[in-house]
């Protein structure tokens, strides 16, 4: 069982589907596929020259986050091995798995669909990157499972006490950051933007709608005007690694 490729999968709520359809493509320089799901709730973001790594779902609850999809050569087999270190089965449907994982992170095992070719990098910031965030009580456990669960991704502490990183092979897209919040809540997941310059891609993307929410040394988190939160992060958009972060 080998994972072929992997997916950020942008969440928003349905009522804001459109600004965040809009302000996504522009960020990742891509295009709408035609809807798909029962209600139109799935587009893919389509890149030219290359092979998408990017979804959006417009949720007909909660404000929205992020979530995986890890695309599989053997899907039954990474859904028993999934379930075999802890995850849970959320839902089954033709070919493909919803599970959460033993912190309650919600994420997809689906079929590879031979994807190999990454997107490029767009005016010096690139979307690369899903953010587990993760109660303190079950931080430990989250970093072992998705260890366990990814043994081709290097699994490494990060430069903080509070992060640990799951790089991906060379050439697979999305990176997987596990980060322990400061407190006891419900498990989420944002997502981040690797950025050669923070302040000219948030120059960028305010002239798009976004908004600051809160600024730091070496990232910058943002709300999209779907109202959902991410991050620009100070890290080498070809490589995903900085210099002593993570």
């Amino acid at each position: 069982m080998t994972i072929r490729w992997t997916y950020a999968y942008i969440d928003r709520p349905a009522a804001h589907r459109e600004r965040a359809a809009a302000f996504w493509t522009a960020v990742t320089h891509t295009r709408l596929s035609e809807p798909r799901g029962t209600d139109g709730e799935f587009v893919t973001l389509v890149p030219d020259g290359a092979d998408p790594c990017v979804k959006l779902q417009a949720v007909g609850s909660g404000e929205g986050g992020a979530h995986l999809d890890l695309c599989a050569d053997d899907v039954p087999e990474f859904v028993a091995t999934a379930l075999r270190l802890g995850a849970r089965t959320v839902a089954e449907h033709d070919g493909w798995s919803v599970l959460r994982s033993p912190a309650g992170q919600l994420f997809c095992a689906v079929p590879w669909h031979g994807e190999s070719v990454r997107p490029g990098i767009v005016r010096g910031s690139r979307l690369d990157q899903v953010c587990l965030d993760t109660p303190p009580s079950l931080f430990g456990a989250e970093v072992a499972f998705w260890s366990a669960l990814l043994p081709g991704r290097q699994s490494r502490p990060g430069s903080l006490p509070e992060f640990h990183v799951l790089a991906p092979p060379a050439g697979l897209p999305v990176r997987i950051l596990l980060q322990r919040l400061a407190d006891e809540r419900p498990a989420s997941a944002h997502l981040d933007l690797a950025c050669t310059d923070i302040a000219a891609t948030r120059a960028r993307h305010e002239e798009l709608g976004a908004a600051v929410v809160a600024a730091f040394d070496h990232w910058t988190v943002m709300r999209d005007p779907a109202a959902g939160t991410y991050c620009l992060t100070g890290r080498d958009p070809e490589t995903g690694g900085s210099s002593g972060r993570s």
